[in-house]
């Protein structure tokens, strides 16, 4: 009997037993849609983690120094540490594009009826987006929008002129605009900031998207950008807070290592600290967590898959008791073992094949929807994945009928015609 005899009875079988079969593929789908939708989910949290992150600043390192020393009156007497970073960023070369402090400024907005101090948080009770919030202040050289890769919309950016002669100019996020000014042209009108005029110069292009929703991404948009300058008007301590970005991913260890320590230098012993990272750290920590996550969930999963494999090795060994005299018939005119084992790993390979394809199917709506409900993307399986989890439905199949195969090849014609 040749192979394509074999396909047709094994689907002529699964036919003729089409309650029996459906039970059987039912126990296949539903770990294969399982496994499908957990591995695109997590592939999805992992695209979303890294545009969160783009949306941050790519290459970007984080400096904090810090210093504990203080006058008789209890002030910090920490020097301003911006000069001495930026001059060395200077002396890295090629390898630093930007350096800006990043210090928040507090203090209260005022313009028109709308003051900050009044602003309560706001969000989206379905997508937890943020609606309204407080403004976010911050101290920061004319780099910051380059580091932070922000992009002037309207309007001009901030320039070392501003810085220099404390200029009460700002730029605003999208968010803080529609916070602020509503449908109004916010250029050249000015905001009072602890009862300063700071009169706004640029707006900066949205940077939450559609797929990065949320409190976070939200926050990026929802900025007040001032000179650092401006710090000796408003008040504060001074900057411990500041931004690296270097040229290319590969120069991030190398910067850290050298601008950590040479910071150090200046601070004073057992009075402080400095810590330089990258957020890349941090990403890439993230994503080995998400990928164990998956691991987890997908070996829950799996069992479900081990528990059908299961199912169909009781189906096929019911199946050939109920077919011995068939078996014992073949074998008595000459049907060699291979076409019993054969036929049987063919009927099983194929019942877990329609349960691979019923599988795959749902597994990549139960992709689309949760993409969409819970990160707003859309989420395909990847092609590798879709291939791969057919082939294994299939293997499965195959490995789980291999008994009941060889149990049925083994057969004697006589014994299994006596049977009946």
């Amino acid at each position: 009997m040749n192979l394509l005899q074999s396909f047709k009875m094994a689907w002529r079988s699964i036919k003729g037993k089409r309650g029996r079969s459906v039970l059987t593929v039912l126990s296949i789908f539903i770990g294969i849609a399982a496994v499908m939708t957990i591995v695109s989910v997590m592939e999805g949290m992992q695209e979303y983690t890294r545009q969160q992150y783009a949306a941050m600043g790519s290459n970007k390192i984080d400096v904090s120094v810090y210093s504990w020393t203080y006058d008789e009156d209890g002030n910090n007497i920490s020097k301003d540490y911006f000069p001495i970073l930026e001059e060395y960023c200077k002396s890295l070369g090629d390898m630093v594009v930007g350096v800006t402090p990043n210090s928040r400024a507090n203090g209260t907005v005022v313009y028109g009826t709308v003051n900050s101090a009044n602003i309560e948080y706001k969000y989206d009770e379905e997508t937890w987006e943020l609606l309204q919030a407080p403004p976010q202040m911050y101290y920061a050289s004319p780099q910051y929008s380059l580091v932070n890769e922000y992009e002037i919309t309207r309007g001009r950016d901030l320039t070392y002129l501003d810085v220099e002669k404390y200029n009460q100019v700002c730029v605003l996020g999208s968010m803080a605009v529609k916070t602020f000014f509503g449908n109004v042209d916010p250029l050249g009108r000015e905001l009072q900031i602890n009862g300063n005029k700071f009169q706004v110069i640029g707006i900066y292009k949205q940077k939450a998207t559609a797929s990065s929703q949320g409190y976070q991404a939200n926050q990026m948009d929802n900025v007040i950008i001032l000179p650092y300058s401006a710090r000796r008007l408003l008040g504060g301590s001074v900057d411990n807070q500041f931004q690296i970005k270097v040229s290319k991913s590969e120069y991030i260890k190398d910067v850290i290592s050298r601008v950590g320590p040479y910071m150090r230098n200046f601070i004073p012993e057992n009075a402080g600290s400095v810590d330089a990272y990258s957020q890349s750290t941090w990403q890439e920590y993230e994503t080995e967590q998400l990928s164990m996550i998956g691991l987890v969930l997908g070996g829950i999963a799996a069992i479900s898959l081990i528990v059908g494999g299961i199912g169909i090795m009781n189906i096929m060994l019911v199946s050939v008791t109920e077919r011995t005299k068939e078996i014992g018939i073949r074998r008595a005119i000459g049907a060699r073992r291979s076409s019993i084992v054969s036929q049987f790993l063919i009927e099983a390979g194929m019942l877990c094949g329609m349960g691979g394809i019923v599988g795959i199917i749902v597994g990549t709506i139960g992709s689309l929807v949760l993409g969409k409900l819970m990160y707003k993307i859309v989420i395909w399986p990847s092609p590798i994945v879709t291939l791969g989890t057919f082939a294994f439905s299939v293997a499965l199949g195959l490995l789980f009928g291999s008994y009941p195969a060889s149990k049925a090849s083994k057969l004697q014609p006589v014994e299994a015609l006596r049977a009946e």
